[in-house]
C-alpha cells in the first residue's frame, strides 16, 4: 500500500525587500495639487531616489471631510487641510532604509505652507488580494476601456493575470510638462505574490510624483459591490 498526503501550502510570506516609510507630517495644510512640488522637493533631499527604479513618493492625502469642509473637485488653487495624525509614504527598497533618515527634521514649503518631517515607520506590503492605485497617467483621449486594457498587457508583463478591475475617478494635475490626467482603478482577486509584485512594479510612469503605485484597499464596498466589478478577460 502507498498513500500520500496533499501536503497543505505553506502561508505566504511577504518579502520585505521594499516597503512604504510611513512619515509623520506636521504641517497644516498643503495644496491639493502638490504631486510635482513634493517631488521636486525631497529629490533635493534625497536626490538617489531617482536611481531606485523601484522608489516612489506618494502624495500626501487627508480626510475627505471634516468640520463642514468638503474636499474640493478641482485641484487648481485648492488646499488639502491636514490633522496631527496626517502622515505621507515613500516607497524605497529596504537596502534604503538607513539613508531616509536624512529626511527625518527636515522642512520643505509646498505654495508657502511648510511640511516638517517627522519619526517614520516602515509598512510592509500587503498580501492580500485587492490593491488600490488612486492616480494612474493616461492619455488625453484615451478611453476607460483602452486604460483597462493597457493595465491589462502591463500586468501580464509581470507575469500577471487580470480577472477583475474597476476604474474611478479621474484628475488632472499640472506637471512640469503641463496638465497630465489620471485616473483610479482597484484590481481585485490577486494571489499573494501576485499583489506583492504588483505593488513593487506599479503601473506607467510618475512613480517618483506618487503615480502608479498600488496600495492594499480594505475591500470593496467604497466603490461598489463585487458583483460590479469589471470582469476583464483580456479581449
Amino acid at each position: 500500500m502507498l498513500w500520500h498526503e496533499d501536503k497543505k501550502a505553506s502561508p505566504f510570506s511577504v518579502p520585505d525587500t521594499v516597503a512604504d516609510l510611513s512619515f509623520k507630517l506636521i504641517s497644516k495644510q498643503v495644496p491639493l495639487d502638490h504631486a510635482q512640488q513634493l517631488s521636486d522637493e525631497l529629490l533635493k533631499i534625497l536626490p538617489w531616489l531617482n536611481d531606485e527604479p523601484l522608489a516612489g513618493i506618494h502624495m500626501i492625502h487627508g480626510a475627505s471631510t471634516g468640520n463642514g469642509w468638503i474636499r474640493p473637485e478641482e485641484a487648481e488653487g485648492g488646499c488639502l487641510y491636514l490633522s496631527k495624525r496626517s502622515r505621507m509614504q515613500i516607497r524605497v527598497p529596504k537596502t534604503r532604509h538607513e539613508d531616509m533618515n536624512e529626511l527625518v527634521g527636515k522642512t520643505i514649503e509646498l505654495d508657502g505652507n511648510e511640511v516638517t518631517f517627522s519619526d517614520y515607520q516602515v509598512k510592509p506590503f500587503t498580501a492580500l488580494g485587492t490593491l488600490f492605485c488612486r492616480y494612474v497617467i493616461v492619455g488625453d483621449n484615451e478611453t476607460e476601456d483602452e486604460f483597462v486594457a493597457r493595465v491589462d498587457r502591463a500586468m501580464k508583463a509581470m507575469g500577471i493575470n487580470l480577472t477583475k478591475a474597476l476604474c474611478g475617478m479621474g484628475h488632472t494635475f499640472m506637471l512640469s510638462n503641463g496638465p497630465t490626467k489620471t485616473m483610479s482603478i482597484m484590481v481585485a482577486d490577486l494571489d499573494p505574490e501576485d499583489a506583492v509584485t504588483l505593488q513593487q512594479t506599479g503601473i506607467g510612469e510618475g512613480r517618483k510624483a506618487g503615480f502608479g503605485l498600488f496600495v492594499a484597499h480594505k475591500g470593496i464596498k467604497a466603490v461598489g459591490d463585487m458583483s460590479e466589478m469589471q470582469h476583464f478577460d483580456g479581449t
